[in-house]
């Protein structure tokens, strides 16, 4: 039963991210399995990126699917490495760039997982 569960869950992410990515009628996005035994969805960044777009403008509010979404991909992303990449701080800070509310947000969320991570492994 858990299992399916699961696989209800991908195949929400995946629909979810179909549409946020406007894909081609009739295609799909694959999850793919990783060595842990956890599934990863393909498009968890492109998905991001456009919903950092979102967020930017006013899709921000509690409720709003861009900030609903952020808040549920940056688990996956921190799990395939990418906050290893380009640390939380780097997300946050605007490196003399215009502020982009979403990338902050991003970076914010990162570094609260980091965190909780943190104190749980002491």
């Amino acid at each position: 039963m858990a299992e399916h569960k699961g696989e209800e869950r991908t195949n929400d992410v995946a629909s979810t991210y179909c549409r946020i990515l406007n894909v081609a009628e009739g295609a799909s996005l694959p999850a793919v399995q990783l060595k842990d035994g956890s599934t990863v969805q393909t498009g968890t960044v492109a998905a991001m990126l456009k919903n950092i777009e979102r967020f930017n403008n006013g899709e921000n509010r509690e409720g709003d699917e861009a900030r609903y979404e952020l808040e549920r991909c940056v688990p996956v992303l921190l799990k395939v490495g990418l906050f290893a990449l380009f640390t939380p701080d780097e997300w946050i800070s605007t490196n003399g760039q215009p502020e982009n509310p979403g990338r902050k947000f991003v970076g914010e969320l990162a570094q609260q997982l980091l965190t909780m991570q943190s104190s749980k492994a002491n």
